[in-house]
């Protein structure tokens, strides 16, 4: 069998099974037995029929390599001619020289927290399973648990954790003002009305690490303390009181919430009502209470304007009955409106107006 070993790679000659030497760049032939492996210069040493240890026995593959061997809880950078080639874990390794320097760099494990000399674009040739990764945003306050106990708080940014035996979990909180919208509670009045009731608050968190470390699930916990001042100020008072001081709900709601503040770490910035839905059923009664006060209404300022008419007709003609001369002049303004839709009038000589008068009495007679 013919075999040919090219200027970027070695042969590793097998006899029976046994590892007899290296061979360089050539052809060769196989017969009686013969095997020969063909390996890169580029990648790590190893063989499919024998063993590291036993390679490296042979003086010329010593001489033309550099090994190393990683410890328990060691990860060892590989550098060749200065560029990071792989992350070695336990076990030992063999590289060709090939002309190239070659460089390995310890990480103690202990700690699942890498150096922060370490870039962080090395991490992306690396096998994902070796690291976690966990970034937080901009508007984020992270905090870092090792083995179930908070160790730091973590600022925006994207951070590396070697994966070990300690195990590794962050939360995150948002540091923003964030809207929390409690939709649709059904509560009772004093007087065993059914509301439904919407209620709105926007909250910052101020202390994140304590929220997250001292609190479970503060955003819930707020939740259900905004629900439980609801249902204690709705049923404290009639649908009557409540539908009268709607503003007195988010009053109340506000103050109980300012008291846990210390006990949740947030701090509320505004909250208030946004919808209150009543049953069908009062909903038309209520109209219908309603659509009766506004005709009520109504019907007190017709009387109040008929009133006022009357009475200034009742003035006019007071002050008619007092001066003829008035008196006439409004006839004369009258016999205007009258004239404009009458065609032709003829009148004689004489007191017009007394003629347009009679003229206009003799036509409705």
């Amino acid at each position: 069998m013919k075999i040919i070993i090219n200027e970027n790679m070695k042969g590793l000659l097998f006899k029976n099974g046994q590892f007899i030497k290296l061979l360089g760049a050539g052809k060769y032939r196989t017969w009686g037995g013969k095997a020969i492996e063909a390996v890169s210069l580029d990648a790590p040493l190893e063989s499919d029929h024998c063993p590291l240890e036993v390679l490296l026995a042979d003086p010329a593959i010593s001489r033309e390599t550099v090994s190393v061997e990683v410890e328990d809880k060691q990860l060892v950078l590989h550098y060749a001619d200065g560029i990071f080639r792989h992350a070695l874990t336990t076990g030992k390794y063999a590289f060709w020289k090939a002309g190239k320097t070659h460089e390995f760099r310890r990480v103690d494990l202990d700690s699942p927290e890498v150096d922060s000399a370490l870039p962080g674009h090395l991490f992306a040739k690396m096998p994902e399973e070796l690291y976690t990764k966990v970034e937080v945003a901009p508007h984020q306050k992270a905090v870092l648990f090792l083995n179930c106990k908070p160790t730091k708080l973590l600022d925006a940014g994207v951070y590396y954790f070697w994966n070990t035996d300690v195990s590794v979990a962050v939360k995150k909180a948002d540091i923003r003002l964030t809207a929390m919208t409690v939709s649709g509670q059904e509560l009772l009045t004093k007087d065993k009305v059914t509301l439904r009731i919407t209620f709105v608050c926007n909250f910052r968190v101020t202390d994140p690490e304590k929220a997250l470390t001292l609190v479970d699930d503060h955003i819930s916990q707020l939740y259900v303390a905004v629900q439980l001042a609801l249902r204690e100020y709705v049923g404290s008072y009639r649908l009557d009181e409540i539908l009268e001081n709607k503003e007195e709900i988010s009053r109340y709601v506000l103050e109980k919430l300012a008291a846990k503040r210390d006990e949740l770490f947030v701090e509320i910035a505004e909250a208030g009502v946004k919808d209150i839905i009543l049953p069908g059923e009062i909903r038309e009664i209520m109209n219908t209470v309603l659509a009766a006060e506004k005709r009520a209404q109504a019907n007190v300022i017709t009387r109040r304007e008929e009133v006022a008419s009357t009475r200034s007709l009742l003035n006019t003609a007071k002050l008619m009955e007092e001066n003829p001369t008035l008196y006439k002049l409004k006839e004369l303004e009258y016999l205007e409106r009258i004239c404009e839709n009458v065609g032709n009038i003829q009148v004689s000589g004489g007191d017009m107006l007394t003629q347009l008068t009679d003229l206009f009495r003799s036509g409705t007679t």
